[in-house]
């Protein structure tokens, strides 16, 4: 385990994390002593418990926004994915059903190339 100290209004905290997670645990306490920061210049000095209070009410305000974005985005996702496999499934039988023409068609010309070579034997054969 790692050890760093980080300031947040003003005060320094040694904390434990992760090795390797120094540098992210340093930029979270950096973003709650802006919040903290932003919050005494709104509210001038009302006490440190309250400002950490609001700071974090802050917080969980963002976290439950970024929350319902990202379940909207799921859901979107979700529809979007559905909507591809829709298409997929309609290009495919489109395909199918385009080969179906192609074959009748062939099968078809066929046919009339037959009757027509059957005519010119008939055509020659009277001649």
């Amino acid at each position: 385990m790692a050890q760093v100290n980080v300031t947040i209004n003003g005060r320094v905290y040694r904390m434990a994390c992760e090795d390797g997670q120094e540098a992210h645990l340093q930029g979270l306490a950096q973003r709650l002593d802006e919040i903290i920061h932003g919050l005494r210049g709104s509210f001038g000095e009302i006490g440190d418990q309250r400002l950490t209070v609001m700071a974090a009410v802050t917080v969980m305000d963002d976290l439950a926004e970024t929350q319902r974005r990202l379940k909207s985005l799921e859901a979107e996702n979700r529809s979007l994915r559905e909507a591809r496999a829709a298409v997929i499934e309609r290009r495919d039988e489109v395909e199918i059903e385009i080969a179906r023409r192609i074959d009748e068609a062939a099968r078809r010309i066929g046919s009339v190339a037959e009757a027509l070579g059957r005519r010119g034997r008939e055509a020659v054969e009277e001649n």
